[in-house]
């Protein structure tokens, strides 16, 4: 169906001119699944940008890719149009920059088919609901009048696909389709573009640098790196008899749900963080209507947990549960309603201001997107040395500096980079500057809040055995938050899953991962894919349709005990019990129950 020939693709710099992509082949057959992986500037995504025509200025592609026959690369922009979703769809791997945000849904989504179908009116309307429909976006109809900053991130995405299939395309072209997503989320997309293959038989070109997603869906891999193809061939040789280097390291560092992780317990001897009963409420006021009261937002819901010296407890559920606001309450940079943080003995609300900031130098956090923390004025060696000048005065310049470049090279940074500023840093090497400005006073506690989610899996893996070997180096504590279930087993010594603001499952994190009890922690770890075929395509799933119910619903605390909700008793908390020694496990109904109830196996 669609034949890459001796692509090549270039781009004009003020630096020279930078190969992104170095005469690579490719054939794409009906109704076939093909995974293009490598990592981030590898030249995956350049490659379909430079067929569909949408290039950046100073970009130009030479060579051939030929669809059904007819030659596509360098078209005329009227034969692009008539082609471009029509006949090939394609899903961008951030929705929100390639939806268009002062238009409605529904008014996107009727412009594909007014140009390629020509339909409009009732039947329009109809097809797109049906997509919405198809996708599992609830409340279908409502989505359509809404605009794109109105959707969550896993919704924006579904309508994405939603468009890109409404002329039912024969080539898909997925661009990271599933990044940043939640794990749920994710398997809800893959289903669906795993359905659009079955049903209408069409062809996938699948690029991503996950191989579990890639072992779930496809039939045969392209492995990309510095712009060429260094392997390919069906999904079962180059998982289970990879040739190149490049492909086993791939495949190597993938965390694994289902392999436990060999952390040896710390001995819990001296209690750091004690947190009771945390509760974090914000007032908001409903959109859409003006007179409105505003309503309470319970963020943080009632959580309890302990923190032992030399632990690292993973924090884990779907974005919009408190798992960030948890750990901003931790450390007092959002204020709690109720409930207490005491850290070495000492309630962290009672102190004054001096007090805290002096404290804080124990207590250190790093967030997910480093090019939003690091002051983009300053030089990477200044943002790393800023903790010394509030925490340790009485240091030198050349005392300093010295400290500084010592972190550096510990984090796998080069001293010589310390002039330099973020923008001029990979992302994963900006990561690596934000862990080493929160560890340059060596802190008793480190929060990482998504710090590896949006990174590939080779800087991935690079950061959590840094983050290991500075945590045994140090003896410091850490709360790794993510919604990366892998990486949390490969890390944690406990976890606790937050539902909606409140503990529904925690304890140790070998025993969580292998036998869940809770049906929203089965729900989470059976979405992880699993970087191994066989395995992948037998495993069950529990799938919980729709979005994260809201915290303002006050019956969705209740999703998991339908018993209730029929009783009438829509206030009920579902308490904690222990099921077995530190295990904890939140009341709840039968699966069966549950199932009944609209939760789908």
């Amino acid at each position: 169906m669609f034949s890459i020939r001796d692509l090549s693709v270039r781009f004009v710099t003020p630096d020279g001119i930078v190969e992104a992509v170095n005469g690579v082949s490719l054939d794409i057959n009906a109704g076939e699944c093909v995974g293009i992986v490598g990592e981030s500037g590898s030249g995956k995504s350049q490659l379909f940008l430079a067929v569909m025509g949408l290039l950046a200025a100073n970009g130009s592609a030479q060579g051939a890719a030929v669809f059904q026959g007819q030659e596509f690369l360098n078209a005329s922009l009227s034969q692009l149009n008539e082609v471009r979703g029509n006949d090939i769809g394609m899903i961008f791997q951030d929705p929100l920059s390639a939806l268009t945000p002062h238009m409605r849904i529904g008014q996107q989504m009727k412009e594909v088919l007014l140009v390629h179908r020509q339909l409009r009116g009732a039947e329009a309307h109809q097809l797109c609901l049906d997509w919405l429909e198809r996708v599992r976006i609830p409340e279908a109809e409502h989505r359509l009048r809404q605009y794109p900053h109105e959707l969550s991130g896993g919704m924006r995405q579904r309508v994405m696909i939603a468009m890109a299939m409404l002329c039912e395309p024969k080539l898909l072209i997925a661009d990271e389709p599933t990044t940043a997503l939640d794990v749920t989320v994710q398997a809800e997309v893959l289903e669906v573009m795993s359905e659009m293959q079955r049903h209408i038989g069409t062809a996938i070109a699948l690029v991503t640098h996950d191989m579990g997603v890639v072992a779930r869906l496809c039939d045969r891999v392209q492995v990309m790196r510095n712009g060429t193809f260094v392997e390919s061939g069906a999904v079962e040789e180059i998982f289970y008899r990879p040739r190149h280097q490049y492909t086993r390291h791939l495949l190597d560092t993938m965390p694994r749900i289902d392999t436990g992780n060999q952390r040896k317990p710390p001995v819990r001897q001296h209690l750091l963080i004690d947190a009771k009963d945390v509760q974090v409420h914000f007032p908001v006021k409903p959109s859409g209507r003006l007179f409105s009261r505003k309503q309470i937002l319970r963020a943080v819901n009632g959580v309890s947990f302990k923190l032992y010296e030399g632990e690292t407890l993973g924090i884990v559920g779907e974005s919009g549960c408190g798992k960030s606001t948890l750990a901003r309450a931790v450390i007092q940079l959002v204020k709690y309603q109720h409930g207490s943080v005491s850290w070495l003995g000492t309630h962290l609300e009672s102190l004054d201001r001096q007090s805290l900031v002096n404290a804080r130098k124990d207590l250190q956090i790093v967030f997910q997107d480093p090019q939003a923390s690091l002051d983009p004025r300053m030089t990477i060696g200044g943002s790393i040395a800023e903790p010394l000048k509030t925490f340790r005065p009485d240091l030198t310049r050349r005392e300093s500096q010295s400290l500084v470049d010592e972190m550096m090279e510990r984090v796998g940074l080069t001293p010589v980079m310390a002039n330099r500023y973020p923008h001029e840093l990979s992302g994963g090497q900006n990561q690596r500057v934000a862990i080493a400005r929160a560890m340059i006073n060596r802190p008793r506690l480190i929060i990482c809040d998504e710090a590896v989610s949006a990174l590939d899996v080779s800087i991935q893996a690079q950061i959590v055995n840094l983050l290991k070997d500075l945590q045994s180096e140090f003896g410091m504590s850490m709360l790794f938050i993510s919604h990366d279930l892998s990486v949390v087993r490969d890390i944690s010594d406990r976890i606790m899953v937050i539902y909606l603001g409140r503990i529904v499952e925690s304890g140790e994190s070998n025993r969580i991962c292998a036998a869940p009890r809770h049906p929203y922690t089965q729900a989470l770890i059976s979405a992880v894919p699993v970087p191994d075929p066989k395995v992948e395509r037998q495993r069950k799933r529990l799938l919980l349709p729709g979005e994260l119910p809201s915290p303002l619903d006050v019956k969705a605390a209740l999703r998991f005990m339908p018993s209730k909700l029929a009783s009438g008793d829509v206030h009920y908390i579902p308490k904690l019990q222990e099921v077995s020694t530190g295990h904890f496990v939140a009341e709840h109904d039968s699966i069966e129950s549950i199932l009944g109830a609209g939760v789908r196996l």
